[in-house]
């Protein structure tokens, strides 16, 4: 699936640690987002706190735009979405990220995420200029969540509507057979009642019938079963002289 609009900018409006701004450009940068603005930062810019909290995401950090004001940050963007938890007395569509990446992706001009300062987020005045405000579902007892959190999370959203690339998959060894299986339990018994473990003798029957419970929860593939057997070997010899 290919977007049908372009990325949307992402906004920092007033940020206060050049480390923050760095963590959101690897945020942006981990789910293919590069366009940075930001809004008066309290430190100045370039801050040279952002590169190591970047972690490589230099290129967001090197073209990041500054702007005096919001209005100037988002003047080319068509549809401007505030993040905040709370409405601050203005009335606004409210949307969930997912919702926000779908109209993102559906608008053919450009979109903004805003986010505000890290420890009072988007002031009323910010809020109003947007045009949506976005929200995430949070634990109503908890509703912290750090800049970078709230970047990586709306970045998320907007790239599963993208063809990013995806982890390799590495195939599983299939099951083996339960002949294999049944021959390590029977291994592993045998070296369980020689080092006396079936102990006190009236148990034995209900600890060999937890044991094979335990062993055949999971699909054991061959390669298991024999690493298991060489450690129950191992574990059966006298130990070497050092």
């Amino acid at each position: 699936m290919t977007a049908a609009a372009p990325p949307p900018v992402i906004v920092l409006v007033r940020p206060q640690l050049g480390e923050n701004i760095g963590k959101a450009a690897r945020a942006m940068l981990n789910f293919g987002l590069t366009e940075l603005r930001l809004v008066a930062p309290r430190d100045g810019w370039p801050n040279p706190d952002a590169g190591p909290a970047a972690s490589g995401a230099d290129v967001v950090l090197a073209e990041a735009a500054v702007f005096d004001t919001l209005a100037e940050a988002v003047a080319d963007c068509t549809t401007i979405y505030a993040t905040t938890v709370r409405k601050r007395g203005v009335t606004k569509p409210v949307l969930t990220p997912e919702e926000a990446a779908r109209e993102v992706h559906a608008d053919a001009g450009r979109s903004a995420y805003v986010f505000g300062p890290e420890r009072s987020g988007l002031e009323t005045d910010d809020v109003a200029l947007a045009h949506k405000i976005v929200t995430v579902p949070i634990n109503p007892e908890f509703g912290s969540l750090n800049l970078a959190q709230a970047v990586i999370l709306l970045a998320y959203e907007w790239s599963k509507g993208v063809a990013l690339s995806s982890p390799p998959e590495v195939p599983l060894d299939p099951p083996a057979p339960h002949g294999e299986m049944e021959q390590l339990i029977q291994h592993l018994i045998r070296d369980l009642d020689t080092a006396g473990y079936f102990f006190p003798a009236d148990r034995t029957e209900a600890t060999l019938r937890t044991l094979r419970t335990t062993l055949t929860k999971t699909g054991w593939s061959y390669n298991d079963i024999r690493m298991m057997h060489g450690i129950i070997t191992i574990l059966g010899r006298t130990p070497r002289s050092r």
